[in-house]
């Protein structure tokens, strides 16, 4: 599997929405590469890389013009339009994690009860390679304004902070399982 040509598949180099997709997966990547590797449980680093080159594949049939995308679909579908995409092209694994890296996940009664533009089913990172990508993504904006800027811990709770106690909470076991924090070598 390459994930830069399955990219490329949908995005056009040289593009806006290529070069922000590519510049936020490649840091993602990056992130997800040092998590796994801290992990304390066995965790398949190359897949945990090439999901997190591919975890946003689904932005391009959004309606986010700043980041180069004018599609139809809100933001927030892109999740669930990339597992589309990856399930298409024969990557469920893959897929999964697209569909389930939104902030730490959303459960179908959040999505129902916050009336969110998805699908009501749980979207919750079950592997840890998906726990992994969803974390890593935590720490990068894809707003170029902010690209290049890591998040601190702090600031990615505060943020999380806006959507409930209980998602600071997965963030913090997150961090202290394979974040910069944990305990694992």
């Amino acid at each position: 599997m390459n994930p830069q040509l399955i990219l490329e598949t949908y995005y056009t180099p040289g593009t806006l929405s290529h070069t922000i997709l590519l510049r936020h997966s490649l840091k993602v990547a990056h992130k997800a590469r040092e998590a796994a590797l801290r992990a304390m449980e066995p965790v398949d680093v190359r897949f945990v890389e090439e999901a997190a080159l591919l975890h946003d594949i689904g932005i391009l049939f959004t309606h986010a013009p700043e980041l180069g995308c004018h599609g139809d679909l809100p933001y927030l579908a892109h999740g669930y339009k990339g597992r589309e995409l990856l399930e298409k092209a024969g990557y469920p694994r893959h897929a999964l994690v697209c569909d389930r890296h939104i902030g730490v996940g959303l459960t179908a009664e959040e999505i129902r009860r916050e009336k969110l533009p998805l699908p009501e089913r749980d979207m919750i990172p079950v592997s840890i390679e998906e726990q992994i990508v969803a974390y890593a993504d935590l720490f990068f904006s894809k707003n170029p304004k902010e690209n290049d800027q890591e998040r601190s811990p702090e600031d990615v709770r505060r943020s999380l902070g806006q959507f409930g106690l209980e998602k600071i909470k997965v963030f913090d076991f997150w961090h202290r399982s394979f974040g910069s924090d944990s305990l694992a070598p």
